[in-house]
């Protein structure tokens, strides 16, 4: 980090091999399939660990007293061929929920960042997530929007998101969400 002034500073993003010390030192991120294929040279890949479309709707306030999550639906994975390990998901145009197969465990000094990989937006899908704040420990969930008209094929595990990592000035107080180690 770099400082500015007394009061700024300046974020630096994460390389592969920071971020791989700390998921070695310190679980940044658990539950991951294949740390090698999922590490990017300034992130690291989130799989689809479930897909689910929304049936019911869902409602939001100021105070989050308020806050409903819509209900969801999980859709099940079709294997082509009775051998395969892993089964696809078929998307017609929509939004979808994803849950990923990774836990994030940032400490106060990093937040994330979520990008769709360009795969996706080359197929005519993308995502939309937040931000995951310092001290955030749980599985990621973001929202998939399909916009080609014929639909998108999603295998099990696919890599559909690059999470960047930024080091910030250490918080006080961490994330302490309603998604807290969910």
């Amino acid at each position: 980090m770099i400082a500015v002034s007394a009061h700024v500073i300046i974020t630096a993003m994460l390389n592969k091999e920071q971020i791989l010390a700390l998921i070695k030192t310190q679980k940044l991120v658990e539950g991951y399939i294949d740390a090698e294929t999922q590490l990017t040279p300034n992130g690291f890949d989130l799989t689809a660990g479930g897909i689910f479309e929304f049936d019911s709707s869902g409602a939001v306030d100021f105070s989050n007293k308020q806050r409903q999550l819509p209900a969801g639906k999980a859709l099940l994975p079709q294997k082509e061929r009775p051998d395969d390990a892993f089964g696809w998901w078929h998307l017609k145009k929509g939004g979808y929920k994803v849950v990923t197969n990774e836990v994030v465990n940032l400490p106060y000094n990093l937040t994330g960042i979520a990008f769709p990989r360009s795969s996706l937006l080359r197929m005519g899908a993308f995502v939309h997530n937040g931000v995951w704040d310092a001290g955030f420990r749980g599985r990621s969930e973001f929202i998939l929007v399909v916009e080609n008209p014929f639909g998108i094929k999603v295998k099990q595990n696919a890599r559909l998101v690059q999470l960047v990592f930024l080091a910030i000035d250490p918080v006080k107080e961490g994330y302490q969400g309603a998604y807290q180690n969910l």
